[in-house]
């Protein structure tokens, strides 16, 4: 099995942790465990180490997507049979 976390750089205190893939999203923000600043996970982020990490997660999901070899179906509305009653 796969290890489904990606490694983020902070800028501030330059230490590495990880995050798990699925979280580390376009809108998602995360606290440093060790400096304790709020980085914020956005496409149009400056911070190279942001954009890096986002990347690393968008590939990493793509790959778990691909070794579960679920696609997502549509929902099929329920059929009620009103003659049997």
């Amino acid at each position: 099995m796969f290890d489904d976390s990606v490694q983020v750089h902070c800028k501030r205190c330059r230490s590495n942790f990880r995050d798990r893939a699925r979280r580390l999203q376009a809108g998602y923000s995360r606290q440093c465990p060790n400096c304790e600043v709020i980085i914020f996970f956005e496409e149009t982020s400056s911070d190279k180490h942001v954009q890096t990490a986002l990347r690393a997660a968008r590939r990493l999901r793509r790959v778990l997507r691909e070794s579960e070899d679920v696609k997502p179906a549509a929902k099929q509305a329920p059929t009620y049979d009103r003659t049997s009653s």
